[in-house]
């Protein structure tokens, strides 16, 4: 039976870098969690594979029937959210089970399963180095990157909610960190 690790971070905390490094370490049997959404596929996305894409109703219909850890209605009809059953699916594989997940999906998660879980919180060294951060990926308009900070802001009050908090002020000290968080993790 897998065990399962969080990952939440403001957007431009590195946290994708960060996760896309730990998964070359095959000897930690990680596997992304598969979540569902209902949002039409974009490009080359695959049923089963990047998500499991769902309708609007059929999303409604299984939240009230209580099978998502967590989930979140982004705009009107359009769901994310992380089965239960797909969860235990790829768990009882062996799988060390990997979620990138918002902070309130990351809380929820941890507080559905406790010890089996780890949760890490990826923090920006400060949000002027934030915005800095993305300014500098030269991908959105300043009134975005605003929104993001102020996200980003209300985000950060979660952190002391986490098992553990990295700072990612430099890259390769925050992935040997996280490494090594993981490692003591797994041979609980």
């Amino acid at each position: 039976m897998g065990k399962l690790i969080i990952f939440s971070a403001p957007s431009g905390s590195g946290k994708s870098t960060i996760i896309g490094e730990l998964m070359k370490h095959e000897d930690l049997r990680l596997a992304f969690s598969i979540s569902c959404t209902s949002r039409d596929p974009r490009g080359k996305e695959q049923n089963g594979v990047e998500y499991f894409f769902l309708t609007p109703e059929e999303f409604k219909r299984r939240i009230e029937g209580g099978e998502f850890l967590e989930y979140e209605e982004v705009y009107q009809d359009c769901f994310y959210g992380t089965l239960k059953a797909q969860v235990e699916k790829q768990s009882a594989q062996g799988d060390n089970v990997i979620f990138d997940v918002d902070v309130k999906g990351g809380c929820n998660i941890k507080g559905f399963y406790g010890d089996r879980a780890l949760s890490i919180f990826i923090q920006p060294p400060s949000v002027e180095e934030l915005r800095r951060r993305l300014t500098g990926r030269g991908t959105d308009a300043p009134e975005v990157i605003e929104k993001r900070i102020a996200r980003a802001e209300f985000e950060l009050t979660f952190a002391p909610k986490f098992d553990k908090i990295i700072v990612n002020d430099t890259l390769d000290t925050a992935v040997e960190e996280t490494l090594k968080t993981i490692r003591e993790f797994l041979a609980k």
